[in-house]
Protein backbone atom coordinates (compact mmCIF):
# COMPACT_ATOMS: atom_id res chain seq x y z
CA UNK A 1 0.00 0.00 0.00
CA UNK A 2 2.56 2.69 0.94
CA UNK A 3 5.43 3.60 -1.34
CA UNK A 4 8.52 2.12 0.30
CA UNK A 5 11.12 3.13 -2.24
CA UNK A 6 13.61 4.23 0.40
CA UNK A 7 16.67 1.99 0.80
CA UNK A 8 15.95 -0.85 3.18
CA UNK A 9 17.77 -0.78 6.51
CA UNK A 10 19.28 -4.13 7.52
CA UNK A 11 17.14 -3.63 10.62
CA UNK A 12 16.88 -5.27 14.03
CA UNK A 13 16.69 -9.02 14.54
CA UNK A 14 13.34 -10.76 15.09
CA UNK A 15 13.33 -10.27 18.84
CA UNK A 16 14.26 -6.62 18.58
CA UNK A 17 11.63 -6.13 15.87
CA UNK A 18 8.93 -7.52 18.15
CA UNK A 19 9.98 -5.23 20.97
CA UNK A 20 10.20 -2.22 18.66
CA UNK A 21 6.72 -2.92 17.29
CA UNK A 22 5.37 -3.22 20.83
CA UNK A 23 7.07 -0.01 21.90
CA UNK A 24 5.73 1.98 18.94
CA UNK A 25 2.20 0.60 19.34
CA UNK A 26 2.18 1.37 23.07
CA UNK A 27 3.55 4.87 22.54
CA UNK A 28 1.01 5.64 19.81
CA UNK A 29 -1.78 4.39 22.06
CA UNK A 30 -0.74 6.00 25.36
CA UNK A 31 1.57 8.87 24.45
CA UNK A 32 3.95 8.00 27.29
CA UNK A 33 7.55 6.70 27.22
CA UNK A 34 7.53 2.91 27.32
CA UNK A 35 9.50 1.08 30.00
CA UNK A 36 10.79 -2.49 30.31
CA UNK A 37 7.88 -3.60 32.49
CA UNK A 38 5.33 -2.53 29.89
CA UNK A 39 7.31 -4.21 27.12
CA UNK A 40 7.47 -7.44 29.11
CA UNK A 41 3.71 -7.40 29.62
CA UNK A 42 2.67 -6.29 26.12
CA UNK A 43 5.16 -8.05 23.85
CA UNK A 44 4.26 -11.63 24.72
CA UNK A 45 7.96 -12.52 24.81
CA UNK A 46 9.40 -14.49 27.72
CA UNK A 47 12.35 -12.23 28.33
CA UNK A 48 13.89 -10.95 31.52
CA UNK A 49 13.82 -7.20 32.22
CA UNK A 50 17.61 -7.19 31.87
CA UNK A 51 17.41 -8.72 28.39
CA UNK A 52 14.76 -6.21 27.34
CA UNK A 53 16.88 -3.34 28.62
CA UNK A 54 19.84 -4.63 26.60
CA UNK A 55 17.74 -4.87 23.45
CA UNK A 56 16.40 -1.35 24.03
CA UNK A 57 19.92 -0.03 24.52
CA UNK A 58 20.91 -1.61 21.21
CA UNK A 59 17.88 -0.09 19.45
CA UNK A 60 18.80 3.29 20.92
CA UNK A 61 22.39 2.94 19.73
CA UNK A 62 21.07 2.36 16.20
CA UNK A 63 18.76 5.38 16.34
CA UNK A 64 15.39 3.60 16.44
CA UNK A 65 14.40 4.86 19.91
CA UNK A 66 15.45 7.59 22.30
CA UNK A 67 15.27 8.20 26.05
CA UNK A 68 13.59 11.40 27.25
CA UNK A 69 15.58 12.92 30.10
CA UNK A 70 12.60 12.89 32.43
CA UNK A 71 11.73 9.21 32.01
CA UNK A 72 13.24 5.77 32.30
CA UNK A 73 11.17 4.67 29.31
CA UNK A 74 11.85 5.16 25.62
CA UNK A 75 10.03 6.67 22.66
CA UNK A 76 10.36 5.99 18.92
CA UNK A 77 12.46 8.30 16.75
CA UNK A 78 11.61 9.23 13.17
CA UNK A 79 13.84 6.33 12.11
CA UNK A 80 11.94 4.02 14.45
CA UNK A 81 8.60 5.12 13.04
CA UNK A 82 9.93 4.68 9.50
CA UNK A 83 11.04 1.11 10.17
CA UNK A 84 7.74 0.39 11.90
CA UNK A 85 5.73 1.69 8.92
CA UNK A 86 7.86 -0.03 6.28
CA UNK A 87 8.41 -3.41 7.94
CA UNK A 88 6.27 -4.00 11.03
CA UNK A 89 2.89 -2.39 10.46
CA UNK A 90 -0.31 -4.43 10.68
CA UNK A 91 -3.04 -2.57 8.80
CA UNK A 92 -6.53 -2.05 10.21
CA UNK A 93 -8.87 -1.15 7.33
CA UNK A 94 -11.94 0.95 8.15
CA UNK A 95 -15.21 -0.77 8.98
CA UNK A 96 -17.70 -1.41 6.19
CA UNK A 97 -20.11 1.02 7.82
CA UNK A 98 -17.43 3.74 7.72
CA UNK A 99 -16.73 3.03 4.05
CA UNK A 100 -20.43 3.22 3.22
CA UNK A 101 -20.73 6.54 5.05
CA UNK A 102 -17.65 7.91 3.27
CA UNK A 103 -19.00 6.89 -0.13
CA UNK A 104 -22.42 8.39 0.61
CA UNK A 105 -20.82 11.60 1.88
CA UNK A 106 -18.89 12.04 -1.38
CA UNK A 107 -21.73 11.06 -3.70
CA UNK A 108 -24.01 13.68 -2.14
CA UNK A 109 -21.59 16.42 -3.23
CA UNK A 110 -20.57 14.97 -6.59
CA UNK A 111 -22.27 17.73 -8.63
CA UNK A 112 -19.85 20.43 -7.48
CA UNK A 113 -16.09 19.66 -7.67
CA UNK A 114 -15.20 22.17 -4.95
CA UNK A 115 -17.89 20.87 -2.61
CA UNK A 116 -16.69 17.34 -3.33
CA UNK A 117 -13.10 18.21 -2.42
CA UNK A 118 -14.25 19.92 0.78
CA UNK A 119 -16.35 16.86 1.66
CA UNK A 120 -13.39 14.54 1.09
CA UNK A 121 -11.13 16.65 3.30
CA UNK A 122 -13.73 16.71 6.07
CA UNK A 123 -14.36 12.97 5.75
CA UNK A 124 -10.73 11.87 6.12
CA UNK A 125 -10.35 14.30 9.03
CA UNK A 126 -13.37 12.81 10.78
CA UNK A 127 -12.23 9.22 10.21
CA UNK A 128 -8.66 9.80 11.42
CA UNK A 129 -9.14 12.68 13.91
CA UNK A 130 -6.30 14.51 12.16
CA UNK A 131 -6.16 17.44 9.74
CA UNK A 132 -7.49 16.46 6.31
CA UNK A 133 -5.92 18.01 3.20
CA UNK A 134 -7.05 17.68 -0.41
CA UNK A 135 -5.66 19.60 -3.36
CA UNK A 136 -8.18 21.00 -5.81
CA UNK A 137 -8.41 18.96 -9.05
CA UNK A 138 -6.07 20.31 -11.70
CA UNK A 139 -7.65 19.80 -15.07
CA UNK A 140 -5.10 19.78 -17.86
CA UNK A 141 -7.86 20.89 -20.25
CA UNK A 142 -10.32 23.41 -18.81
CA UNK A 143 -12.32 24.89 -21.66
CA UNK A 144 -15.28 27.25 -21.69
CA UNK A 145 -18.29 25.39 -23.09
CA UNK A 146 -21.00 28.01 -22.70
CA UNK A 147 -21.73 31.39 -21.17
CA UNK A 148 -25.19 32.75 -20.35
CA UNK A 149 -26.43 35.97 -18.75
CA UNK A 150 -29.55 36.52 -16.63
CA UNK A 151 -30.64 40.03 -15.68
CA UNK A 152 -31.22 40.73 -12.01
CA UNK A 153 -32.53 43.77 -10.17
CA UNK A 154 -30.76 47.07 -10.64
CA UNK A 155 -27.71 46.84 -12.88
CA UNK A 156 -26.73 43.36 -11.73
CA UNK A 157 -26.33 40.36 -14.04
CA UNK A 158 -25.98 36.68 -13.16
CA UNK A 159 -23.23 35.08 -15.26
CA UNK A 160 -23.45 31.31 -15.79
CA UNK A 161 -20.27 29.60 -17.02
CA UNK A 162 -20.19 25.96 -18.11
CA UNK A 163 -16.67 24.49 -18.12
CA UNK A 164 -15.70 21.22 -19.83
CA UNK A 165 -19.35 20.63 -20.60
CA UNK A 166 -20.30 19.81 -17.02
CA UNK A 167 -18.88 22.13 -14.33
CA UNK A 168 -21.16 25.10 -13.70
CA UNK A 169 -19.89 28.32 -12.11
CA UNK A 170 -22.23 31.18 -11.22
CA UNK A 171 -21.30 34.73 -10.32
CA UNK A 172 -23.09 38.05 -10.03
CA UNK A 173 -21.50 41.15 -11.59
CA UNK A 174 -22.40 44.80 -11.07
CA UNK A 175 -22.56 46.81 -14.31
CA UNK A 176 -22.65 50.51 -15.11
CA UNK A 177 -26.04 50.35 -16.80
CA UNK A 178 -29.09 48.12 -17.11
CA UNK A 179 -29.04 45.46 -19.85
CA UNK A 180 -32.34 44.28 -21.34
CA UNK A 181 -32.97 40.54 -21.68
CA UNK A 182 -32.56 40.65 -25.47
CA UNK A 183 -29.23 42.47 -25.14
CA UNK A 184 -27.99 39.78 -22.76
CA UNK A 185 -29.16 37.02 -25.11
CA UNK A 186 -27.32 38.55 -28.10
CA UNK A 187 -24.20 39.17 -26.00
CA UNK A 188 -24.15 35.53 -24.86
CA UNK A 189 -24.60 34.27 -28.43
CA UNK A 190 -21.72 36.43 -29.65
CA UNK A 191 -19.41 35.37 -26.80
CA UNK A 192 -20.22 31.69 -27.21
CA UNK A 193 -19.17 31.94 -30.84
CA UNK A 194 -16.04 33.92 -29.94
CA UNK A 195 -14.91 31.98 -26.86
CA UNK A 196 -16.58 28.57 -26.97
CA UNK A 197 -14.04 25.75 -26.68
CA UNK A 198 -11.15 28.04 -25.73
CA UNK A 199 -8.95 27.38 -22.69
CA UNK A 200 -10.00 29.39 -19.66
CA UNK A 201 -6.44 30.53 -19.05
CA UNK A 202 -6.49 32.40 -22.37
CA UNK A 203 -9.99 33.86 -22.24
CA UNK A 204 -9.03 37.25 -20.80
CA UNK A 205 -6.18 37.73 -23.26
CA UNK A 206 -8.49 36.85 -26.15
CA UNK A 207 -11.07 39.38 -24.97
CA UNK A 208 -8.48 42.16 -24.74
CA UNK A 209 -7.00 41.30 -28.14
CA UNK A 210 -10.43 41.22 -29.77
CA UNK A 211 -11.36 44.58 -28.28
CA UNK A 212 -8.10 46.22 -29.38
CA UNK A 213 -7.85 44.75 -32.87
CA UNK A 214 -11.38 45.16 -34.16
CA UNK A 215 -12.98 47.91 -32.08
CA UNK A 216 -13.51 50.03 -35.19
CA UNK A 217 -15.48 47.28 -36.92
CA UNK A 218 -17.53 46.35 -33.84
CA UNK A 219 -21.08 47.44 -33.34
CA UNK A 220 -22.37 48.55 -29.96
CA UNK A 221 -23.59 45.04 -29.11
CA UNK A 222 -20.15 43.51 -29.62
CA UNK A 223 -18.43 46.11 -27.47
CA UNK A 224 -21.03 45.68 -24.74
CA UNK A 225 -20.68 41.89 -24.90
CA UNK A 226 -16.91 41.96 -24.50
CA UNK A 227 -17.11 44.57 -21.75
CA UNK A 228 -19.66 42.40 -19.96
CA UNK A 229 -17.45 39.31 -20.33
CA UNK A 230 -14.37 41.14 -19.08
CA UNK A 231 -16.27 42.19 -15.97
CA UNK A 232 -17.54 38.65 -15.43
CA UNK A 233 -14.09 37.10 -15.70
CA UNK A 234 -12.38 39.83 -13.70
CA UNK A 235 -14.69 39.91 -10.69
CA UNK A 236 -13.98 36.28 -9.83
CA UNK A 237 -11.20 34.63 -11.86
CA UNK A 238 -12.23 31.42 -13.50
CA UNK A 239 -8.75 29.96 -13.65
CA UNK A 240 -7.73 28.87 -10.15
CA UNK A 241 -4.27 28.83 -8.73
CA UNK A 242 -3.18 25.51 -7.33
CA UNK A 243 -4.99 25.28 -4.02
CA UNK A 244 -6.05 22.90 -1.31
CA UNK A 245 -8.86 22.45 1.17
CA UNK A 246 -7.96 21.81 4.82
CA UNK A 247 -10.37 20.44 7.43
CA UNK A 248 -10.02 19.54 11.09
CA UNK A 249 -6.93 21.58 11.94
CA UNK A 250 -8.22 21.94 15.50
CA UNK A 251 -7.89 18.16 15.95
CA UNK A 252 -4.15 18.74 16.26
CA UNK A 253 -4.67 20.74 19.45
CA UNK A 254 -5.57 17.51 21.24
CA UNK A 255 -2.08 16.03 20.89
CA UNK A 256 0.30 16.88 23.72
CA UNK A 257 3.35 16.92 21.45
CA UNK A 258 1.75 19.64 19.30
CA UNK A 259 0.07 21.61 22.08
CA UNK A 260 2.83 24.20 22.42
CA UNK A 261 1.16 27.49 21.53
CA UNK A 262 4.01 28.75 19.35
CA UNK A 263 4.29 25.43 17.50
CA UNK A 264 0.55 25.40 16.83
CA UNK A 265 0.61 29.01 15.67
CA UNK A 266 3.35 28.27 13.13
CA UNK A 267 1.59 25.11 11.97
CA UNK A 268 -1.72 26.93 11.47
CA UNK A 269 0.13 29.67 9.59
CA UNK A 270 1.51 26.99 7.27
CA UNK A 271 -2.03 25.73 6.66
CA UNK A 272 -3.17 29.28 5.94
CA UNK A 273 -0.29 30.22 3.62
CA UNK A 274 -0.45 26.78 1.95
CA UNK A 275 2.67 27.25 -0.19
CA UNK A 276 5.01 24.86 1.64
CA UNK A 277 2.36 22.21 2.24
CA UNK A 278 1.23 22.41 -1.39
CA UNK A 279 4.83 21.98 -2.52
CA UNK A 280 5.13 18.88 -0.35
CA UNK A 281 1.85 17.46 -1.64
CA UNK A 282 2.95 18.09 -5.22
CA UNK A 283 5.80 15.64 -4.66
CA UNK A 284 3.18 12.90 -4.37
CA UNK A 285 1.22 13.73 -7.53
CA UNK A 286 2.94 11.00 -9.51
CA UNK A 287 3.67 8.55 -6.71
CA UNK A 288 2.42 4.99 -6.78
CA UNK A 289 -0.02 4.58 -3.91
CA UNK A 290 0.30 6.11 -0.47
CA UNK A 291 3.29 8.31 0.41
CA UNK A 292 4.34 8.84 4.03
CA UNK A 293 6.61 11.67 5.19
CA UNK A 294 7.66 11.18 8.82
CA UNK A 295 9.04 14.11 10.81
CA UNK A 296 12.08 15.67 9.19
CA UNK A 297 11.56 13.65 5.96
CA UNK A 298 9.22 16.38 4.71
CA UNK A 299 12.10 18.83 4.47
CA UNK A 300 10.08 21.56 6.22
CA UNK A 301 11.00 22.47 9.80
CA UNK A 302 7.43 23.37 10.64
CA UNK A 303 6.53 19.69 10.04
CA UNK A 304 9.44 18.18 12.02
CA UNK A 305 7.01 16.91 14.68
CA UNK A 306 4.40 15.81 12.15
CA UNK A 307 3.76 13.03 9.68
CA UNK A 308 2.05 13.56 6.34
CA UNK A 309 0.20 10.63 4.76
CA UNK A 310 -1.05 11.29 1.22
CA UNK A 311 -2.19 9.52 -1.94
CA UNK A 312 -2.91 10.79 -5.46
CA UNK A 313 -6.42 10.63 -6.87
CA UNK A 314 -7.35 10.37 -10.53
CA UNK A 315 -9.97 11.48 -13.03
CA UNK A 316 -10.22 9.89 -16.48
CA UNK A 317 -7.07 7.88 -15.66
CA UNK A 318 -5.09 11.08 -15.01
CA UNK A 319 -3.75 12.18 -11.66
CA UNK A 320 -5.47 15.48 -10.85
CA UNK A 321 -4.81 15.95 -7.13
CA UNK A 322 -3.68 14.58 -3.79
CA UNK A 323 -5.65 13.60 -0.68
CA UNK A 324 -4.21 13.01 2.77
CA UNK A 325 -3.84 13.90 6.41
CA UNK A 326 -1.37 15.78 8.58
CA UNK A 327 -0.88 14.92 12.24
CA UNK A 328 1.75 14.18 14.86
CA UNK A 329 4.37 11.51 14.19
CA UNK A 330 2.55 9.62 16.95
CA UNK A 331 -0.42 8.77 14.75
CA UNK A 332 -2.24 5.48 14.27
CA UNK A 333 -0.53 4.57 10.98
CA UNK A 334 -2.21 1.16 10.87
CA UNK A 335 -5.58 2.90 10.51
CA UNK A 336 -4.63 6.18 8.84
CA UNK A 337 -2.85 4.65 5.82
CA UNK A 338 -5.80 2.47 4.70
CA UNK A 339 -8.22 5.37 5.20
CA UNK A 340 -6.15 7.68 2.98
CA UNK A 341 -5.68 4.98 0.34
CA UNK A 342 -9.38 4.12 0.15
CA UNK A 343 -10.58 7.74 0.35
CA UNK A 344 -8.33 8.74 -2.57
CA UNK A 345 -9.72 5.87 -4.66
CA UNK A 346 -13.31 6.76 -3.76
CA UNK A 347 -12.75 10.44 -4.57
CA UNK A 348 -11.42 9.50 -8.00
CA UNK A 349 -14.32 7.11 -8.57
CA UNK A 350 -16.81 9.82 -7.60
CA UNK A 351 -15.23 12.29 -10.03
CA UNK A 352 -15.43 9.70 -12.80
CA UNK A 353 -19.08 8.95 -12.02
CA UNK A 354 -19.96 12.58 -12.86
CA UNK A 355 -19.02 12.11 -16.52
Amino acid sequence: MPDTTRPADSGPNDRAQQLLRTLVECYIRDGQPVGSRTLTRESGLSLSPATIRNVMADLEDHGFVSSPHTSAGRVPTDKGYRYFVDALLRYQPPEQSELAELKRHLEQRSADPMALVAAASQAVSSLTHLAGVVTVPRETHAALSQIEFVGLSGNRVLTILVVNGRDVQNRVVQLDRHFAAEELRRAAAYLNELLGGHELAGVRARLVAQLQETREQMNRMMVDAITLAQRAFADQPVERDADMVVAGETNLMGFAELSNVERLRRLFEAFNEKRDILHLLDQSLHAEGVQIFIGHESGYRILDDCSVVVAPYTHDNRVVGVLGVIGPTRMAYERVIPVVDIAARLLGATLNSRD
